[in-house]
């Protein structure tokens, strides 16, 4: 079978994020299929972009076609971006002859980062005679609304709504990462039988096979705090204000006479913010460091006592959330410290770690002190349900079976 799969964002390994595209088109590879990947030149997520030659440009990795539509480059949420999102839109209007001869696709995805894209792949489906799903990542443009707070009248809004409404009307599937969004979509014209979740995934057998050692500067600081018998609680991902770290600090504080330390691992807009909170309160128990790369992101989470994520407290989390960072740490067999309000709780429903309201330092703080009276195979026991849980239900060699057989 002929897979073509469109995501403005898509990533590889060579690449950077994102990385699902990558990893479920891979396991369709080895399933025997042949599968295309159609995406933006330029990303604001990956770490590395693809060498462009002229208006397209093909590439085979790891058995899978990439083909590269060139896109104007941008910084932030502005017009730029709006910019670079109409125009890979245009872009695969423009090339949908070539893709369709280069690929002859019998499904074509519209893995959504925006909904927009579903209009030149609904029309690369019909020409082709192909079956069209439609993949949401995240729904828009109740993200932009409720995240952003742009009003629902606003014209990028509506074309937005139009798009989303289109999508769900006109797709044979609409496949979600988000469990609680089937009713949000029926408000907006979605069919019954159409629904099917599928949440994010993690590459289990690179996770068996390890990766890359911890760079010397992180394995010296983390050295260190081992040497004071510190229980060291970890996070590793964007510094950004959605990740909600001010309120991690803030229970640092609460934890400052007592043997723990917190280790935040990446980069992103607030982290100097909470540097600056950290030095201002004289705090000694908040160490930061540069990220690593993710192939030595098993390294780091193995050298954590516990694990944090969280959220900003948001209406729009009702729906669900599939953070893959969540995954990393289920898998790395650590107990997780979840602050997360969300319509789904992985941490409890594996029984993986602790669960405490989102943004609320004291809960945070007092979930710490839990998991440091627990002796080290209470602990062990708690981290390895939700490496169990993760290989029996996100391991990406299930999750890309599961996809073929819904559509």
């Amino acid at each position: 079978m002929n897979i073509l799969l469109i995501n403005q964002y898509a990533g590889s390994l060579k690449h950077g994020m994102e990385y699902r595209p990558y990893y479920l088109s891979r396991e369709w590879v080895r399933m025997g299929h042949r599968v295309t990947i159609v995406a933006a030149s330029y990303s604001h997520v990956r770490t590395r972009p693809p060498r462009i030659s002229g208006s397209c440009t093909s590439e085979k990795i790891d058995g899978i076609d990439y083909f590269w539509l060139t896109t104007p480059s941008y910084s932030g949420n502005g017009a730029r971006r709006a910019v670079n999102m109409f125009w890979f839109v245009y872009q695969v209007y423009r090339f949908r002859q070539q893709i369709i001869q280069g690929c002859k696709p019998d499904i074509v995805i519209a893995s959504s980062t925006h909904p927009l894209d579903i209009y030149p792949a609904r029309r690369i489906a019909t020409q082709a005679g192909a079956r069209l799903v439609f993949e949401v990542h995240d729904l828009w443009p109740l993200s932009p609304i409720e995240l952003g707070g742009i009003s629902r009248y606003h014209p990028y809004i509506l074309l937005l709504q139009r798009a989303e409404n289109y999508a769900y009307r006109n797709a044979d599937r609409v496949v979600c990462m988000l469990p609680k969004a089937e009713a949000h979509m029926r408000e907006h014209g979605l069919s019954d039988g159409k629904f099917v979740y599928i949440p994010n995934g993690i590459d289990v057998d690179g996770w068996k096979q390890g990766g890359k050692p911890l760079p010397e500067e992180h394995a010296q600081a983390i050295r260190q705090l081992h040497q004071q018998g510190r229980f060291l609680v970890g996070y590793a991902g964007a510094h950004g204000l959605a990740n909600a770290l001010s309120s991690l600090v803030d229970a640092g504080s609460l934890l400052q006479d007592e043997p723990v330390a917190f280790v935040l691992v990446g980069q992103g807009s607030e982290k100097a913010n909470l540097q600056k909170m950290v030095s201002e309160r004289g705090m000694t128990n908040v160490v930061f460091l540069p990220p690593v790369l993710k192939a030595a992101v098993p390294a780091l989470l193995n050298e954590m006592d516990a694990l944090y994520i969280g959220l900003k407290s948001e209406s729009l989390f009702r729906f669900g959330v599939s953070p893959n960072k969540l995954l990393d740490y289920m898998m790395s067999a650590k107990p997780v410290l979840h602050s997360i309000e969300a319509g789904n709780d992985l941490v409890l429903e594996s029984g993986c770690g602790v669960s405490v309201p989102a943004e609320d330092p004291a809960a945070i703080a007092d979930a710490v002190r839990r998991l440091m009276q627990m002796t080290p195979g209470e602990r062990k026991e708690m981290g390895l349900k939700g490496k169990a849980y993760v290989v029996q239900n996100h391991d990406y060699q299930y999750l890309a079976r599961k996809f073929l057989d819904c559509v």
